[in-house]
């Protein structure tokens, strides 16, 4: 594990950034793969797209963690908001923000913001499974103690360390990005069904909500319970799964009483 991959005089190239920027690229990439391959011409607003997405999602992540969960530190520390190789990305903020972005922009360009959504899909569980490639390379998002000699240990530069010391940890972040490689599979193996305009960005975010509420349990870095019950991203992942599965009833009912219509 290698924080910092070389120096430009005192600049340090951090892996984090790095691998966080080659997510973007690559979803942005999958994405014009699925438009061009779509035949709508919707692949030559996908740079557009990917940078918005990309930095909307960036901030979202950010100011979701900042505001939710560390702002008792950082309502003193305002200078290090921004500072993001500190630890502290909400993936649940950034998708949030993007798409909120992403639907501004394609109503902009008057395209369609369903297909657009079930054509970008795959592409954004793609992009958040090299992200968290990153957040293990940077030492956060990072798992609970295990209780035995087993598990992952970060070096001292890590806020993993810091929090942990030297416990063997639950490799959490490495889990998520498995689980996001076969939401991935699944969602094109879906791709190729019958689905109903909308179906495949609510699956989307079925899958992923299913996937984060368990993994909350295996997580160590953040631990306060939302009326002593569940974590926030587990009380986030309910909301989530719930709307998109009456969305997704919703759009396959809709559509084919229209289509019979």
């Amino acid at each position: 594990m290698h924080q910092y991959l070389f120096y430009i005089g005192d600049f340090p190239i951090r892996s984090y950034g790095l691998v966080l920027s080659l997510s973007i690229f690559l979803a942005t990439g999958v994405g014009y793969f699925f438009a061009k391959l779509d035949g709508r011409g919707y692949e030559k607003y996908l740079v557009d797209i990917g940078i918005i997405g990309g930095s909307f999602g960036l901030l979202g992540a950010r100011l979701w963690d900042v505001f939710f969960f560390d702002w008792h530190y950082y309502k003193n520390h305002l200078s290090e908001v921004l500072n993001v190789w500190q630890g502290g990305m909400a993936v649940q903020g950034g998708l949030i923000l993007a798409t909120i972005s992403v639907v501004i922009y394609a109503k902009s360009k008057k395209l369609d913001v369903l297909h657009l959504a079930d054509l970008l899909a795959p592409a954004m569980i793609l992009g958040q499974a090299l992200g968290r490639c990153a957040n293990l390379l940077n030492g956060d998002a990072f798992g609970a103690p295990t209780g035995g000699d087993f598990g992952l240990l970060y070096p001292s530069t890590t806020l993993a360390h810091r929090v942990y010391g030297n416990q063997p940890l639950w490799p959490a972040e490495v889990w998520e990005c498995q689980f996001d490689i076969v939401i991935f599979a699944l969602l094109l193996i879906f791709r190729c069904s019958n689905y109903k305009k909308g179906q495949c960005f609510a699956l989307y975010v079925m899958l992923y909500s299913v996937a984060r509420f368990f993994l909350e349990y295996f997580r160590g870095d953040y631990n306060q319970l939302v009326f002593g019950m569940l974590k926030s991203a587990q009380m986030t992942s309910v909301i989530a799964f719930t709307v998109a599965l009456i969305v997704f009833i919703y759009f396959g009912f809709k559509q084919k009483r229209n289509s019979e219509t």
